[in-house]
This record gives C-alpha cells, structure tokens and sequence, in this order.
C-alpha cells in the first residue's frame, strides 16, 4: 500500500523543513545543519582572533615567566621605630596621637620634670662650689710656688750672709791673736824694764843719802845733795813708768784675750746661723711643699670633674623628660596616657616611616640562581589591583629564614627531611603606573614580586 508524501510549502526565507515520515514505517533521526553563510564567516574569525589572543598572552606569559622569577610570599615592610623613656617617670602631656604625622625632632610626650630639676640644681651647686675649691687650690699651687722659689732665694742669701759672718769671725779671730801676741810682747818688754827702772831707783836712792850725808858733814856742797834728789826723782817716775807701762800692758793682753774669746765666741754664733740658714734653705726646697699642694689639687680637679659628670647626667635625666620623634613618620601605634607611670624600655609610640618602606620577597632557594642586587622588579600589591610598581633588587639576605628562627632546624640528628628554604629579598620600589603619593604602601600589605633574571 503506497502512502502519500505530504508536503508543505518552504517559507520564503526560512529553512526548508524536512519531510514528514509520519505514516511511513521506518523512523530516521533529524539531519542538523551548522550555520552557513555571514554566521559561519563571523564564527571562523571569531575562533582566529580568540586564537590568536590566546598564543598573544600565552607567549608573554610563557617569556616573561622564562626571564622573571616570582614569588606570593612577600609583604610591605618598613624600619618601625619603637619610642620609649629612658627614666620612671609618670606621663604629663601627649603631644601626638594615633595616625598622626610627626617631624623628626616633634615633642611627642612629657614626663614630669620636678624632681630632675631638683636633682639638676643639686648637682649644678655641688659643681660649682668644688668647681671654686679647684680654683682656690690652683691659686695657691701657684703660690707656693711663688712663695718657695722666694723663699729659697731668701734662704740662699741667708746662708751665704751666714757664710760670710762666719768667715768674718774667723777672721776678727785671728786678728785677736796677732793683738794678744802683740800685747804679750808688749807686756814682756814693759815688764822687762820694771827690774832696770827698780835698780836705777836704788842707785838714785842711794846716791842721794850718800850725797846727804857727805852734805851734812860738809864734804859735799848743797849743790850736789840738790842733783842727787833730782836724779832720785827722775828714777822714781822712770820706775812708776815701767811699773804703769807693765799694767798698762798687762791690761792690753787681758783685753786682746778676752777679744780672742769674743771673736771665737761670734765664730760659734755665726755656724749657729749657718746652720740655721742651710736648714730653711732646705726646708724651702723641699719638693713634698709643691707636690701635696699640687696633688690637692689634683683631687680637687678630680672631683670637680666627677661633679661635672653628675651634672651631666642630671641634665641628661632631665632632658629625658622630653621625649622626641627620632625620624619623621606616621603613629601606628599609641599605647600611653596621661599620668600612667612609664619605666625604663617600656614602648609608648610607634612610628612608621612612610617614605621608606620596602618589599621582603621571600623566594626559594630554587629560584635564587640568577637574582642579584640591581636587578628590576615588578611588583604587584593586593590592596591597588592593575596598579603595576617597578623597583630594583637592594639586598639578598645573607641566610634562609630557618636560619633566624628561635629553634633552627639542625639536620644532622638523623630525622631530616628536606624542605624548601626561602631566602628574603628586599626590594625598593621607585615608580608606579600611578602616582606614588595616590597609592601609598603601607606595611603588612601582600604584594607578589616578580625579579628580572635575565
């Protein structure tokens, strides 16, 4: 039995539809057409382009891969300050405040200063008042100086005037004794014409009663008695002469002796002087007069410039008590307040340097072959997406991360198992595809790092 093939008339331009096979007794599956014609073209070019974006970026990636090595692991850091007080001291004014900008040099905080002024003024007198006793000793270090060269001068001229007294009288000394020598001659002439001046008064004597008795009988005249008396006169003075010229020089020996003993006497005296010039003269010069002065004030020195020490460290406490920025940056962290009792180390201010922060890229040991000090970096940062950052290569660390840690890894017990290391890399960055200042790195940021090698 033959069955009729209906059919349906083709839209205009539409697809022609299939023929039905309804009613006929084997079923076939409907034939799919691809697009044809403009739809077909577009595709094609489509898949090109797609294609050739694909090979475009795929060579990139694959040569900026081959020339860069990269890394996840690395972050934003900076050299944060840590400010603290060098005194116990309790907190007067905060200066500053969270996030806020300082200046290198900007009061930050000040402690109470009473008790360091006291302390400052205590050593400050104490200073000057040793500072006038050091001076004092000076003074009169110079002036015993002055005062022993005087007085061994003075005590030179003593001993040479001692000297010379003595020399003196040794020489009135001697001549005592040419007088007592020439007295003694003296009195052994005038003693020697005593016994002649004696006979001729008893010749005289006995003349003239001769002569008298020769008168009284007439023998003789008057005359004659009256020369006899005269002769006998004139032997009497001759004798009480001699007798007066022995006493005389009996008295002259007697005085040159006792001139003798005078003069000797005076030679004593006079090395008494010399003795006692000679012993200031070497008290004067003794060198001990200058030296304990000198090393008074030595001491007197001494302790003023501990004193000075004092002062300085007073004045140091007390300039403690104005705490400043040490660099100028951002406070990242305040953890002080008004009238707290701070100690010595105990952290009051962070400050975050801004302007010099840095990236740590910790690459592995794999990766470090060809990285250098110098080398470019792109860097890319979590916080600015698009926003590519170029810098250099500063420093490689001298050691792995393991080898800084509290407990390092110590391979040769027996139980090792090989890890990859990481070496830090710090890198500084220069430029950005935006200005610097609208996209600030901040640190703790993530950033990844990419370092030229070839």
């Amino acid at each position: 039995m033959e069955t009729k093939e209906s059919t349906t008339p083709r839209p205009a331009n539409g697809p022609s539809t299939p023929p039905s096979t309804e009613g006929s007794g084997e079923s076939k599956a409907p034939r799919r057409r691809g697009p044809s014609g403009p739809a077909r073209q577009i595709l094609i070019v489509a898949g090109v382009i797609v294609v050739l974006v694909v090979l475009f970026y795929g060579v990139r990636f694959i040569a900026y891969a081959t020339t860069h090595q990269s890394t996840d692991d690395a972050y934003v850091e900076a050299d944060v300050v840590t400010v603290t007080s060098k005194i116990s001291e309790r907190v007067q004014t905060i200066d500053t405040d969270t996030n806020r900008y300082v200046k290198k040099g900007d009061l930050l905080i000040q402690l109470d200063d009473k008790d360091e002024r006291t302390r400052y003024a205590q050593a400050l007198a104490a200073y000057h008042a040793e500072q006038a006793t050091a001076n004092a000793a000076k003074e009169n270090l110079a002036l015993t100086r002055q005062l022993v060269a005087a007085q061994t001068t003075q005590g030179r001229g003593g001993v040479s005037a001692a000297q010379s007294g003595v020399a003196n009288a040794q020489q009135n000394v001697a001549v005592a004794q040419d007088a007592v020598n020439q007295a003694r001659s003296q009195l052994s002439a005038a003693d020697a014409a005593v016994p002649a001046a004696r006979e001729a008064l008893v010749k005289a004597d006995a003349d003239n009663r001769r002569t008298q008795s020769l008168v009284s009988t007439g023998d003789l005249a008057q005359s004659d008695l009256d020369a006899t008396r005269a002769e006998l006169q004139g032997a009497r003075a001759q004798y009480q002469q001699a007798v007066d010229n022995a006493r005389v020089a009996q008295s002259a020996l007697s005085s040159a002796v006792q001139k003798v003993s005078a003069a000797e006497s005076q030679v004593g005296v006079s090395l008494g002087q010399l003795t006692t010039a000679q012993g200031t003269l070497a008290a004067n010069q003794l060198p001990q007069r200058v030296s304990v002065q000198s090393a008074q004030t030595v001491a007197a020195g001494a302790q003023a410039g501990s004193l000075a020490a004092q002062v300085r460290t007073a004045s140091d406490q007390l300039s403690y008590t104005k705490i400043y920025a040490p660099i100028a940056g951002y406070i990242g962290q305040k953890s002080v307040d008004i009238g707290q009792q701070v100690a010595p180390g105990t952290p009051l201010l962070t400050i975050v340097p801004l302007n010099a922060v840095y990236i740590t890229a910790n690459f592995k040991e794999t990766q470090m072959g060809n990285i250098r000090a110098g080398d470019q970096a792109d860097v890319s940062v979590d916080a600015y997406p698009g926003v590519r950052f170029s810098g250099k290569v500063a420093t490689i660390s001298p050691a792995s991360q393991n080898e800084f840690a509290l407990v390092p890894a110590q391979n040769a017990t027996g139980n090792f198992v090989k890890v990859t290391q990481r070496i830090p890399v710090r890198i500084y960055v220069d430029s950005a595809s935006k200005p610097l200042d609208q996209v600030p790195l901040r640190p703790g940021m993530s950033v990844v790092a990419s370092v030229k090698v070839k």
